[in-house]
């Protein structure tokens, strides 16, 4: 059975209601025919208070290593985070990355596509925020060099403030975009999105031609859903809320447990396929 039938049949098609997905009960058939992509905190990890407590499961990037080579590296973390940040929590293996929701992106030679801010205004920017969010005990300012991100998760009294902060860079910097997250308010260059760079991959060895198939939990996922429906692929929103996503997973346990599916059905077909070439040989000697 495909992965597309599997799909079919172990997640909810559904759009807006928020049920939670059927159990999976059945082992996928894998061919070479995916490109993968998938966010990384609230979908791969849970999320926690603070990003550095966040931490993907050994067994999960093994199995995402063991998808990727079946596939022909053909997969792709996509976040938020900066991809220094996401090839710490990857180690040891090392994926196709875009980081800061599109900003920076490396494709499966290394090569980076970053977008740049100028030095002047990435810092005039950084003294506006980090002089207006002392006013706001719990809220934290992220600088990603090319981006801002203004945390809530400690403080979520101070939203609708924060909200009106990254509204005012915006107006005073038109070059820059808002991006509206779970517990987080960012301010992005815009034309950056996470559906640009899986755009970009998708024109690109090993991920063109392929049917592409994009997990995520949060708004900034959004654009990607919208670039993989449009490519007739998959998209997988996790856990509830209105979604442009066609499928549903209810959270980062059954994303585990889905791709341990996956990973168990690759391993078979390994095996099998080494019993089947020494029955070959056996019968040649």
């Amino acid at each position: 059975m495909s992965v597309k039938r599997v799909l079919r049949n172990t997640i909810r098609k559904e759009k807006e209601e928020n049920r939670v997905t059927e159990p999976l009960t059945e082992t996928p058939e894998l061919s070479a025919k995916y490109a993968w992509f998938f966010d990384l905190d609230g979908t791969l990890a849970e999320i926690k208070p603070h990003p550095d407590q966040v931490v993907v499961p050994d067994n999960i990037l093994q199995g995402l290593q063991l998808l990727a080579t079946a596939s022909d590296g053909a997969l792709a973390l996509i976040s938020g985070r900066s991809m220094v940040e996401l090839d710490a929590l990857a180690k040891p293996y090392r994926f196709p990355l875009a980081g800061v929701h599109g900003a920076e992106r490396r494709d499966i030679n290394g090569k980076t596509h970053i977008v740049h801010l100028p030095d002047a205004i990435a810092r005039d920017i950084s003294v506006q925020l980090h002089t207006v969010i002392a006013q706001y005990p719990g809220a934290e300012l992220e600088a990603k060099g090319m981006a801002f991100a203004l945390h809530y998760r400690q403080a979520p009294q101070h939203e609708d403030a924060l909200m009106t902060l990254a509204q005012r860079i915006t107006q005073i910097w038109p070059q820059m975009a808002l991006q509206q997250g779970k517990c987080v308010v960012e301010i992005k260059p815009r034309g950056t999105s996470k559906g640009e760079a899986i755009a970009a991959f998708m024109q690109e060895a090993p991920f063109i031609g392929r049917t592409p198939v994009f997990l995520g939990d949060d708004l900034t996922d959004e654009s990607g859903f919208a670039v993989v429906n449009r490519l007739g692929g998959m998209s997988v929103k996790i856990g509830t809320g209105a979604t442009q996503a066609s499928w549903r997973l209810a959270g980062v346990p059954d994303v585990w447990s889905w791709l341990e599916m996956i990973t168990t059905a690759l391993q078979q077909k390994r095996e099998n396929n080494r019993s089947d070439d020494y029955e070959s040989f056996s019968r040649s000697i």
